[in-house]
């Protein structure tokens, strides 16, 4: 007897990704929406979007495809970019990842599933990665104090130049950038300097700063070191003038050439940025890349973004954490000192362990080669004729061939190397790591020049100026010295990773952070050649897979949100909110409405709002929130009319940052758009709309996307991410461009976001594949069951901890707010407490006191199938009954499992001095033993940290009693 026949066609497709991506099979989702109360996925939803915003036409995307067939498809679009020898430069850099890294960091999810280290004590391994790129950092800038990292070198510039504002003693000054500092990193300034009514003069200071410009006040000066021509020269008379001005310098410095020219601290800097690009991290057509800054002591606490300290535990022991907190913009608001959501940690672990694999010895010696390259490049020309405009330099070259830079430029480009055009008399040329004796051999052909290397080895000697050669030691701390082999290096980096938690441990349940599946289809092709080693400035024609690709992506992300026109280049949530609100400034100064300077925010929104509305020089007005917590309707309604004439934008984020979907999201879109103001939408709950609803046809008319949360790029431990923002037509004109890639947005636009044409490109492939892999239905039934898992929680937990917020039918969105306040009132027992002891059984706390103090805002997503919902569920229920237990007197308020978690393995040996057992202490209810996971470290003190700041790696002894 035969099996039934099973028609071909069927049997290759294969199980559908879509069972692979949604947690939840047939059966559980059942027994979900049994006890939610609905009889199917279409019931729910029904229920729970509101009418006023349902899409009544399905989404028009390709059919979903099988793994292997996007696979297929990607590879082909891959095999149409064109990937040369580059020596185009300005910034971007041929570099080799130490497979040890590219496998155990870049490719693995204990790396690039973890989520920002808001939770030290499940972060210790890759905040003591980050403390690495700190210290390396600092150390090659001779500047004490680096950031955690910052999204590319175009805005850490920005961000120094608001630094400068804000610190320095001249306000009503210009800030003068000098006019070899990279093309790019010039229009990123100016695209942020113009919103808050920066002046900013390009200079040539290889003379010093004209006397023209230092008669008018300097708030800040930013240097290139070396210059985007590659010229190397003596920049401290430049920042002694600077000073006596008082104004505040930057220097923009490249890494790699800091190991052997002394380091900008030493020549007077005041900041120093740049980025890490060239230490191990694939060029991706642009990005992602981990800027840096580095400051002078005294300014380390009004630092941008994110710093690493070192604190101590409950024990005493070392233990880091994230310094300063407080400047966090759901606190600060409006006053922030900058965005927070400007990180790049995975690619910061991999320029920090690039380090400490090679150490100071092994990168001196890349850079040595690197500048040796360059010599015998220069020497050659010289010797065939070619005009070498600099006598000194690094690995650039800036040479002079009148009238036939065109035509040298494509001679190389047939033999197979890039170069770059500077105009019809120059062409420079930029060694890396990468470079070849093949292409030095192509370079020279290309000019017309015949020269024989070896001949010239002998013979010339290195260029760099000997009054700037670097003397000093740097990079001393043991990190650095005791990982040469792979064998040492692949177990230290297995050691920072099982300390962590990451999505490959368990459900990370955060709020509005939507940390769903992210599948290794959709991250393989990343790390592929021909998307990972472009240059962002390649000739287009070199790039048509990427370019098809982006264009594809764009008009998915349109048709997903209803809107008409898609920008990827801000490579943050962040940088797209900017983008936003940069294209409605310009609709409103194109109009003639000038004065419309008023955004309108809900006191619930997210603290990134209010930081991104006073970077485009808007005036923030909060309207209140009502105790439903929707939008209090007649406190916007006054708003509006008090500031009609002045209205720019509303912005709301929709379902609501507390978990709803408020019913009244249509009447509010007209109201401001009555008054002649415009709505953004903030995307970052889009996890409960996609398939469901589009902003961009309910009444928005813009929205940034986080690619990080609904499209599955990783978190990456705090970034990368990636935040387009889709606009309507009217705004189109207004979205980002770039000055070296005319493609990448309308000649009308603002200026560039991001250092690259199309931001973080090199991981754009992962959102393009998620929408492939599950064609317009899946994506819907994504966000179905992201809807169900939600309400299943907050049914179950309902009994237990109150849920806060409901919509239409008593349900929630894709995430619920759980209410602490009433136990902790009675209890003691602090949402601190809860997080904490989360641990203890073997989860990742949810989002807390966010938007509402003391409680717990749980986003499940649709990647988590029943058994981690019921396992968090069972957890949170058990808590509670420990609650209960301190509530009764049984245990003491100030000595209990919740008081004193998380618990550790060394809490197992010596006394036990606590009135519970150590079993309930580190294994509680439903805790498996061999399962266990450990947290390195007890609680840690956060106040210990910020009262004593150290954020390098500090000697051992610094720990010593």
């Amino acid at each position: 007897m035969t099996a039934n026949r099973i028609p071909l066609s069927q049997l290759e497709r294969g199980i559908p990704f879509e069972q692979r991506h949604i947690g939840p099979d047939g059966a559980a989702q059942a027994k979900m929406l049994a006890q939610v109360g609905y009889g199917s996925l279409d019931e729910l939803t029904a229920a729970a979007v509101p009418d006023v915003i349902k899409s009544a036409e399905a989404l028009d995307l390709p059919a979903a495809r099988s793994e292997a067939e996007v696979l297929a498809e990607l590879k082909s679009l891959a095999e149409r970019n064109q990937v040369l020898g580059s020596m185009i430069g300005l910034g971007y850099y041929g570099t080799f990842t130490p497979p040890v890294i590219l496998r155990n960091v870049m490719e693995n999810p204990s790396w690039y599933t973890a989520y920002t280290p808001y939770q030290p004590e499940i972060s210790q391994g890759r905040l003591e990665a980050l403390l690495n790129f700190q210290t390396m950092v600092a150390e090659l800038t001779g500047l004490p104090t680096s950031g955690a990292s910052l999204l590319d070198e175009g805005t850490a510039a920005a961000e120094a130049m608001a630094l400068s504002r804000r610190v320095g003693k001249v306000k009503n000054g210009v800030y003068v950038v000098d006019a070899d500092a990279l093309p790019q990193t010039i229009a990123v300034i100016e695209t942020r300097a113009e919103p808050t009514g920066v002046e900013i003069v390009v200079a040539d200071l290889s003379e010093g700063l004209p006397a023209e410009v230092a008669e008018r006040g300097v708030v800040g000066v930013l240097v290139q070191y070396p210059g985007a021509s590659g010229v190397v020269r003596d920049i401290k008379p430049v920042i002694d003038q600077a000073h006596e001005l008082g104004a505040i310098v930057t220097v923009a410095a490249d890494l790699l050439a800091l190991t052997l020219l002394t380091s900008p601290g030493d020549l007077g800097a005041d900041i120093a940025i740049g980025t890490t690009q060239r230490f191990g991290v694939p060029m991706g057509f642009g990005g992602p890349h981990a800027g840096y800054m580095a400051v002078r002591e005294k300014f380390a606490r009004s630092l941008p973004g994110r710093l690493v300290g070192v604190s101590v535990d409950a024990d005493g022991n070392k233990a880091y954490r994230l310094a300063l907190q407080t400047r966090e913009q759901h606190i600060r608001r409006e006053k922030a000192t900058s965005n927070i959501c400007t990180a790049q940690v995975l690619l910061a672990v991999m320029a920090g362990m690039y380090a400490v694999y090679h150490g100071p010895d092994g990168l001196k010696s890349i850079a040595r080669r690197t500048h040796r390259y360059a010599t015998l490049l220069a020497a050659g020309l010289t010797a065939g004729g070619v005009e070498v405009v600099h006598g000194a330099y690094f690995d650039t070259l800036t040479v002079r061939v009148p009238g036939k830079a065109a035509e040298a430029v494509s001679a190389a480009r047939e033999g197979g190397v890039n170069l770059r055009l500077v105009d019809a008399d120059h062409v420079s040329l930029a060694c890396d790591e990468t470079t070849t004796r093949a292409q030095l051999g192509a370079v020279w052909s290309a000019f017309g020049v015949e020269a024989d290397i070896e001949a010239l080895d002998a013979e010339v000697q290195d260029t760099l100026p000997d009054g700037l050669l670097r003397e000093d030691e740097y990079l001393a701390h043991p990190v650095f010295h005791q990982y040469r082999s792979e064998t040492a290096m692949l177990r230290y980096l297995r050691a920072l990773a099982d300390r962590d938690y990451a999505l490959d441990r368990g459900m990370i349940p955060l709020g509005s952070c939507t940390m769903k599946l992210n599948a290794t289809t959709e991250m393989e092709p990343v790390t592929w050649p021909e998307f990972g080693q472009l240059h962002p400035f390649a000739p287009a024609e070199q790039a048509q897979g990427y370019l098809t690709l982006i264009r594809e992506l764009e008009e998915r992300l349109a048709e997903v949100t209803g809107y008409d026109k898609v920008s990827l280049q801000p490579n943050a949530g962040s940088q797209g909110e900017l983008a936003g609100l940069l294209a409605v400034r310009g609709y409103h100064r194109a109009n003639g409405d000038e004065q419309r300077t008023v955004c309108l925010i809900p006191s619930s929104a997210h603290g990134t709002n209010a930081a991104s509305a006073v970077m485009a020089g808007m005036k923030v007005v909060v309207v209140k929130t009502a105790d439903d917590g929707e939008v209090d309707i007649e406190d916007l309604r006054a708003k509006i009319e008090q500031y009609a004439e002045q209205l720019s934008v509303l912005m709301i984020t929709y379902p609501s940052t507390h978990g709803v979907f408020e019913e009244h999201v249509a009447d509010i879109c007209a109201a401001v758009h009555d008054a002649g103001g415009q709505v953004y939408v903030d995307g970052a709950n889009l996890n409960a709309l996609v398939g469901l609803a589009k902003p961009g046809r309910f009444g928005g008319d813009v929205s940034h996307l986080n690619l990080h949360k609904t499209f599955c790029i990783p978190h990456g431990g705090g970034g990368p991410g990636v935040g387009p923002v889709g606009v309507r037509e009217h705004l189109a004109p207004y979205l980002p461009n770039h000055p070296l890639q005319s493609a990448a947005g309308p000649e009308t636009g603002v200026g560039p976001i991001s250092a690259a044409p199309w931001g973080s490109a090199g991981i754009l492939p992962i959102s393009w594949a998620y929408v492939r892999l599950m064609g317009g239905e899946g994506l819907k039934r994504a966000t179905q069951v992201a809807v169900l898992s939600a309400n299943y929680i907050a049914k179950r937990l309902e009994p237990h901890f109150p849920v806060l917020y409901n919509g239409p039918g008593g349900l929630v969105a894709h995430e619920c707010i759980v209410d602490l306040r009433p136990l902790s009132k009675a209890t003691g027992v602090s949402i601190d407490d809860v997080a904490k002891r989360l641990i203890d059984y073997g989860f990742h706390a949810p989002t807390m006191s966010f938007p509402v103090a003391g409680t717990f805002m749980i986003e499940p997503t649709e990647s988590e199938d029943i058994d981690e919902l019921d396992r968090f569920c069972d957890a949170m229920i058990a808590i509670r009954g420990e609650i209960e237990r301190v509530a009764t007197g049984e245990w003491a308020a100030d000595d209990n499992p919740l008081r004193n978690a998380p618990h550790t393995a060394g809490m197992l040996g010596g006394e036990w001095e606590h009135a519970y057992s150590r079993e309930e202490g580190v294994f509680p209810a439903g805790v498996v033993a061999s399962d266990k996971y450990w947290p390195p470290v007890r609680r840690i003190d956060q106040a210990f940290g910020d009262r004593n700041l150290v954020c390098s790696c500090p000697p051992l002894d610094a720990y010593e009693g």
